[in-house]
């Protein structure tokens, strides 16, 4: 006689709080649809995002709440749970409410040299008389995580020897991937045993399983933002030991209505978190603007921040990074999470005089100014101007693309092409996204956990800061 069992899974959710009550409803009603000891519902990462005030505000624990109310029975590390938070953090939400097994198989403290506690290195369920195994991997960004005190094993490696270790005692044999669709392929390709892959990371949309032949293996994912909640329903014929059948799908969350109860529970947590976010961390005398498109106080401001706070030469950030410009009086954390909701962080790179001349001409070039960025930690619109400290730059837009700048002076001297400069900037650059010389910076050094808005902050509070500011670094001329 066959078995039944039913997957629900989500992925990539990054705080979207207003899917979350659809979430919770789909999940329930599909659960209903199938005996309820038949079906397993899982998360896959990045289901945390610190620019959304529920998070920020309480810590994480409005999202760990939710999804203890909407049913998950296992959730993964993506990069946002592991590099936006501190491990203090991210222990005391999970170990204090999660009520699901957090699977961290490739992830350990790099002091310890063990995983935490809270932190389970695979996940055995029993479901409808079926021993499913989990292992649950993650991106292995180890140039960020041992900044801040973790390892992340091969996630390859890590998958290999659970497989070998697992395969034998379970029936089926999940993979929790948060990994991207490219290396949850591979990983298809390169080990045999899995039965399926559940994807995230890169935010793809498998509206039905990938079959991986060679292996027998199936990949899913579930998009991004909570727009679909996956569901996979397999028959497993335990006279033969296989499956026999599989389908898949991913439901619009948007064909749901909202769940009371969790809508009730964000609805109390957004008031939580606004009240906890409520601090002022400065006064402001006077407005500071911010332009994506010319060069402004605010965007000064943060770059003399990062100049500042990396003890570099130059200080050089996107406008992109503020969304709206500040007002006279006071300034809260709640504001400053709004006008800079990216959890980017601070860099150091050397570069080149050439390198920075290339930057500041793509900065006068609208195609790169206007440039949409997606991922790695953005979260404005656009790329903006460059915003400088440290340096001016005299320019005139009547000469051609990439050859509009007339002279570069860092500190009254004039910059030379040849000769290396330090430079306090953000990581992004660092991902080749953006300003294309950026990405070449040798000797990077990363600052975690503060992401730039936190040194906005620090800024707003200098009132010499703010006075340079004012000044202008980037100065028209026609010759």
């Amino acid at each position: 006689m066959t078995q039944k069992l039913t997957v629900l899974y989500t992925n990539d959710i990054h705080s979207h709080f207003e899917k979350m009550p659809k979430i919770a409803t789909a999940l329930h009603q599909l659960r209903q649809k199938h005996r309820l000891d038949r079906v397993l519902t899982i998360d896959i990462g990045d289901h945390l995002d610190r620019m959304m005030m529920e998070t920020e505000g309480t810590g994480g624990r409005a999202n760990v709440e939710v999804m203890n109310a909407s049913g998950y029975e296992a959730f993964v590390f993506g990069n946002n749970e592991g590099l936006t938070f501190t491990p203090d953090m991210t222990s005391s939400i999970f170990s204090q409410y999660a009520q699901f097994p957090v699977i961290g198989s490739n992830i350990i403290d790099t002091q310890s040299r063990q995983k935490p506690a809270w932190m389970e290195p695979y996940s055995i369920i029993e479901k409808n008389g079926l021993r499913i195994g989990l292992i649950g991997v993650t991106i292995d960004f180890n140039l960020f995580y041992e900044m801040l005190g973790w390892h992340i094993k091969n996630p390859f490696e890590t998958v290999r020897s659970l497989v070998q270790k697992l395969r034998s005692n379970v029936d089926l044999l999940f993979v929790m991937s948060h990994l991207g669709l490219p290396r949850d392929r591979e990983l298809a390709r390169r080990i045999k045993g899995i039965d399926c892959i559940f994807g995230a990371h890169t935010h793809h949309l498998l509206e039905e399983p990938l079959l991986e032949s060679s292996t027998g293996t199936y990949i899913c994912a579930a998009g991004k933002f909570g727009d679909y909640v996956g569901e996979l329903e397999l028959t497993f014929d335990p006279k033969q030991k296989r499956i026999v059948s599989i389908t898949g799908t991913c439901h619009d969350t948007d064909r749901f209505t909202n769940d009371v109860q969790v809508q009730k529970l964000i609805t109390d947590y957004a008031k939580e978190a606004e009240a906890n976010l409520n601090e002022t961390v400065a006064i402001l005398n006077e407005p500071l603007n911010i332009s994506w498109t010319s060069e402004s106080t605010l965007g000064n401001l943060l770059a003399d921040g990062l100049k500042r706070w990396t003890n570099a030469e130059i200080g050089l950030v996107n406008s992109g990074q503020i969304l709206q410009s500040l007002q006279k009086g006071p300034v809260t954390k709640k504001r400053l999470l709004e006008i800079c909701p990216s959890p980017i962080n601070p860099c150091r790179m050397t570069l080149s005089g050439k390198q920075i001349r290339k930057t500041l001409e793509e900065s006068l070039v609208t195609e790169f100014v206007q440039l949409p960025i997606r991922g790695f930690g953005f979260r404005g619109h656009v790329l903006g101007v460059i915003c400088l400290s440290g340096a001016t730059v005299t320019y005139d837009l009547n000469r051609p693309d990439y050859e509009k700048i007339i002279a570069i002076n860092i500190d009254d001297t004039e910059l030379k092409l040849d000769q290396e400069y330090t430079v306090g900037t953000i990581d992004m650059f660092t991902f080749g996204l953006g300003y294309l010389a950026l990405q070449e910076g040798r000797n990077v050094k990363f600052y975690l956990p503060e992401f730039i808005r936190h040194i906005i902050a620090k800024e707003l509070g200098d009132s010499a800061s703010i006075e340079r500011s004012k000044r202008a670094t980037w100065i028209e001329q026609r010759e």
